[in-house]
């Protein structure tokens, strides 16, 4: 009996975990535009400061700045990722209808502020952060239908 419920406990966490990550794809209406676009401009800052810090740091070999380096390397893959799967996740699958009047254009924008993160990704130029923050304002301009 002691197995049974804990079996019935632990699929209903499993659910419950399910359904909450899902969250954002069930169409309730309680997420903003406004502010993933904001967030997206937050990771970008974010990016931008871990790359200085990165190329600040790797001229260094003590063990603090080898750590701080590190760090900073993860933290800029993760915002990074994070403004990919904002521009997936929330614009892609659920913001972006094929019946838009301007969907090609904000396909093309959405897929620029990807690949502009991508290459924050891969590389330490302090451009590439000035590239991404120049297409995500340019994709949200595109997005609320601004010229």
């Amino acid at each position: 009996m002691n197995n049974i419920r804990t079996f019935l406990s632990l699929l209903a966490f499993a659910l419950a975990q399910n359904l909450a990550s899902a969250h954002c794809q069930v169409p309730c209406g309680v997420y903003s535009d406004q502010l993933r676009f904001e967030q997206m401009l937050e990771d970008q800052t974010t990016i931008e400061k871990a790359t200085n810090l990165i190329n600040e740091l790797s001229g260094k070999k003590d063990a603090q700045s080898m750590n701080q380096l590190v760090r900073w390397i993860n933290t800029k893959e993760s915002h990074a990722t994070n403004t990919q799967k904002i521009i997936a996740e929330y614009f892609m699958i659920q913001r972006i209808k094929s019946s838009s009047k301007n969907y090609e254009e904000l396909l093309k924008g959405a897929h620029a502020v990807m690949v502009a993160a991508m290459k924050c990704k891969q590389s330490v130029d302090p451009e590439n952060t000035k590239v991404l923050k120049a297409h995500i304002l340019a994709f949200h301009k595109s997005y609320e239908g601004k010229k």
